[in-house]
């Protein structure tokens, strides 16, 4: 009866089962969820879009994928311009010249490049970053890091930094202008009336059936036998049950509430950059579409990093070199099950954002049928 089964409803896997769909092939989705669109789920309180699974901004310079999205919605200019809490201490992110001069009193770019030099000297670093606090501290200097990039970046991977790999910040922006924009890239915004809609309208085909509540494991071995092909978006060792060793995630909760004010924070997302409190982030979510919502009431989100363990929802693959060579190995283990394409941050184990995501899936369907 059907042609494609997909694992998933996030964008990878709507993305594939619409393509699926415009090329005349019969697609089952099933959502182990009770709501399609997987972590950039959104739905309305209060006038509000609340991002359920944390803020989620559209953002790419790859033009082909910025034409692509637009089909199914339409784009505020909303530019992610974080702020970040330290102590009760207000900085501007990504670093540039309002961090510089609110924590050093400099005015120009050649004064903050003479502090930042002058601290990257002073921590008498030599050769090729051997770790995150070493990558951060020859990029930015010792202030810098000690107060907006250390503790939350511990919070954030449970890990010391003298522990992680240096790649994790090596796309951390620095800027020497006044510019808030936290992302350099050409395009920027977020859908007007929420990210759902987008899944909604790529799953809307009569040619596309979608289940939610369903969960693979379920019935995995009927599946395979069942359908000709399967589109797997969860974790690639869980598929394999786990044979090789656990890949390593990380998770997240949140806490959400709402409030009897039109404003709590005065922005979107600020980050909390200390070691003691014990959230990375607040998101305010009226702030994504210019305080568009009911006068006088609010939606507030707590972001707590969490270890994870079998059960718990992974969000984030751990990418150091132990991890990825595991999933090299899980990657070679796939080759001998043909009929199974893996995708998604799960899947394919990358940090992907939500660009890459769709730009990953739309690969994978011209690898299918543009044989």
């Amino acid at each position: 009866m059907y042609d494609y089964l997909v694992v998933g409803s996030g964008l990878f896997g709507a993305t594939f089962a619409y393509e699926a769909a415009q090329r005349g092939k019969r697609v089952k989705v099933i959502e182990k969820r009770d709501h399609i669109a997987g972590n950039i789920y959104t739905h309305e309180v209060d006038g509000i879009q609340v991002h359920q699974y944390g803020a989620h901004i559209f953002h790419t310079s790859n033009k082909e994928v910025w034409d692509y999205i637009q089909q199914f919605a339409e784009f505020n200019r909303y530019t992610n311009s974080p702020v970040a809490n330290y102590n009760g201490e207000m900085y501007n992110l990504p670093f540039n010249m309002n961090t510089f001069n609110k924590l050093w009193g400099v005015k120009t770019p050649a004064e903050a490049v003479a502090k930042i030099e002058e601290q990257k000297k002073a921590a008498n670093l030599s050769g090729e970053p051997k770790n995150l606090e070493e990558q951060a501290i020859s990029l930015i200097g010792t202030d810098i890091y000690e107060k907006l990039i250390k503790g939350y970046t511990e919070k954030q991977w449970g890990k010391k930094a003298t522990e992680l790999p240096a790649f994790i910040i090596r796309r951390l922006p620095v800027r020497l202008t006044y510019d808030n924009n936290y992302f350099n890239d050409t395009y920027q915004g977020i859908p007007i009336g929420g990210y759902t809609q987008i899944v909604e309208k790529m799953l809307a085909s009569d040619l596309i059936d979608v289940e939610t509540g369903v969960d693979f494991f379920d019935n995995k071995d009927e599946y395979i036998k069942e359908y000709p092909k399967i589109i797997f978006t969860g974790m690639i060792d869980q598929f394999f049950n786990y044979e090789l060793g656990e890949l390593e995630y990380r998770s997240l909760h949140f806490e959400t509430e709402e409030m009897d004010v039109d404003n709590y924070q005065g922005n979107a997302v600020v980050n909390y950059t200390d070691a003691e409190t014990p959230y990375t982030r607040v998101i305010e979510h009226k702030h994504f579409e210019y305080g568009k919502g009911d006068k006088d009431k609010t939606i507030v989100t707590r972001e707590y990093p969490a270890n994870w363990s079998r059960g718990d929802e992974p969000y984030y693959p751990m990418n150091d070199a132990k991890n990825n060579e595991l999933y090299k190995q899980y990657k070679k283990l796939a080759e001998t099950v043909p009929s199974v394409m893996f995708g998604g941050r799960l899947g394919q184990y990358r940090y992907y954002d939500m660009h890459q995501v769709i730009h990953a899936a739309l690969t994978t369907i011209s690898q299918e049928f543009d044989k």
